[in-house]
């Protein structure tokens, strides 16, 4: 069933079984995006291994809730994991999700058996950038920002060649609910793991496009940087969304990963 109730709040989600040993991965997306986003990089891990994907609360078809911290966003992965009964899990969090993943971590990090943080960071922007888009987005609508979203989720070589599926991805930024995007700028704004990440104990893949603009390498090395033994890794000629315009890389960097869990390597890099 694609909907349950996690704690009064109805979330969105699809879960693909698998046999073998490995550990289920959920992925967990960025700001402004439902979990179509993850399509291609699912389609092809199918029957690999176990993945969940699902709308956080505010965005997709999961009921809008309200949005007051990362603590909420957490509440409904725990309830939603502990509902599908998986245990141990790998987690990968894009943008907003990664630190979804790591406010998971630091809560429960027994049931974490490694984490894959992409285009994310221990702490993101500033309260002024957040306060200003909040205030721009409750004005005048997620619209008036959207392009220029768009210029960092994106590189120019997507923007010139792939016309329709950026015309899809404005579609899907802007038909997200705006209580449920302003909700969650606020929640990155007031996050900040900059201590809780220093004490993460498990495998852990920072991941980022070479061109994002959002979480640009130079953070996402410094959250590396942070994370005892962390594996850094540039993906070339993406963006902020490298799971839409480099799918094939990052697919490969998941089996690594997964594979490396699976084996007892470490992931020093």
């Amino acid at each position: 069933m694609p909907f349950v109730s996690i704690g009064g709040i109805t979330l969105h989600h699809r879960y693909s079984p698998a046999t073998g040993n490995a550990r289920p991965i959920v992925f967990i997306n960025s700001l402004g995006t439902d979990f179509r986003i993850w399509d291609e990089v699912v389609s092809a891990l199918d029957g690999e291994m176990p993945l969940l994907v699902y709308d956080k609360r505010g965005h997709g078809l999961s009921d809008i809730g309200g949005v007051n911290s990362i603590d909420d966003h957490v509440d409904d992965l725990c309830g939603l994991i502990d509902h599908l009964g998986l245990g141990k899990v790998v987690l990968f969090g894009l943008s907003v999700g990664g630190l979804i993943a790591q406010g998971f971590y630091a809560r429960r990090p027994e049931g974490v058996e490694g984490l894959i943080l992409s285009d994310t960071a221990h702490k993101i922007g500033t309260a002024d950038s957040w306060n200003t888009r909040i205030a721009t987005v409750e004005s005048k609508g997620i619209q008036e920002i959207a392009d220029g979203v768009l210029k960092m989720w994106f590189t120019p070589a997507f923007h010139s060649a792939r016309s329709a599926e950026l015309d899809g991805y404005w579609n899907m930024l802007t038909r997200q609910a705006l209580a449920g995007y302003a909700g969650t700028c606020a929640a990155i704004r007031d996050a900040d793991f900059t201590e809780a990440v220093r004490r993460i104990a498990v495998p852990t893949l920072c991941v980022v496009g070479d061109q994002d603009g959002s979480t640009p390498p130079e953070l996402v090395r410094s959250l590396a940087d942070l994370i005892p033994g962390a594996r850094f890794e540039v993906i070339r000629d993406a963006g902020h969304i490298p799971c839409v315009e480099q799918p094939e890389a990052l697919t490969a960097l998941i089996r690594d990963f997964v594979a490396s869990l699976a084996d007892g390597k470490q992931t020093h890099g």
